[in-house]
């Protein structure tokens, strides 16, 4: 049997969480992928994870909330104040999605592509 690409991976995966949980990763992967075409999808420890020139953004799954988490978001201006988990962390910040959870999808691109760009920018 052939290998499965990453994104038929995340799109199994999304598949088998038959709950809010599994419709929410959806959403959350389409903002993700709309928010910069230059954006790879790629599996890596268990999860989702968009990347360009490194690691972007991971999504996780809970048991009570979806979770995004950016790889280099404490580099990140956040002026809609996304982010609400990690915020102790050095690097990364993370965005808990909850069953209820309202998602600013503009602000949320606006992440997504900040994170790209920082990126790109990169010292080689």
């Amino acid at each position: 049997m052939a290998e499965l690409t990453p994104s038929q991976q995340i799109d199994m995966y999304i598949k088998g969480l038959t709950d809010w949980r599994g419709k929410l990763l959806a959403r959350l992967r389409k903002l993700v992928l709309a928010s910069a075409s230059e954006l790879t999808e790629e599996w890596k420890w268990d999860t989702p994870v968009w990347s360009f020139r490194g690691n972007v953004v991971s999504g996780g799954v809970f048991k009570d909330h979806v979770k995004l988490n950016f790889f280099k978001g404490a580099s990140l201006k956040d002026p809609k104040k996304l982010f609400n988990a990690g915020l102790e962390a050095k690097a990364s910040r993370g965005i808990d999605f909850h069953e209820d959870s309202k998602i600013d999808e503009s602000a949320l691109k606006d992440l997504v592509r900040e994170a790209v760009a920082l990126n790109s920018a990169k010292k080689k």
